[in-house]
């Protein structure tokens, strides 16, 4: 298993950092956001150090694939049942503040604010 020592949210997979868990097991990890912009506000995270989305290749497929696949159920589970929406930020241009690559799943019970970029 990749890991670098430095990254928090590999720490949070180790369990050297705690997270309120709300899913768990041999790849993926999925805890609730320290700082939540929304009513539901968790991330997923591949329990396997990938800097980001943009160093992802082939091999890294079958968990890509397991997170958004999973991403539904937790939403729903989380209180999230009409839909929610799903954030990879990317590299310095995408505003990625965790090298570690992660996934942003917000949602709630009304319908969340339109999306406007800001430079």
């Amino acid at each position: 298993m990749r890991r670098d020592p430095s990254c928090i949210f590999c720490k949070i997979a180790a369990g050297e950092i705690p997270a309120k868990k709300i899913f768990e097991d041999d790849e993926i990890l999925a805890f609730h956001d320290i700082h939540p912009a929304a009513p539901v506000h968790f991330l997923m995270i591949p329990k396997d150090h990938l800097p980001s989305l943009a160093d992802a290749d082939e091999s890294d497929a079958p968990v890509l694939g397991r997170l958004l696949a999973l991403a539904g159920r937790l939403a729903r589970e989380q209180g999230s049942a009409d839909g929610f929406r799903t954030i990879v930020n990317t590299g310095r241009v995408g505003r990625q503040d965790v090298y570690h690559l992660h996934i942003h799943i917000l949602g709630g019970p009304s319908p969340l604010p339109r999306m406007i970029a800001k430079e």
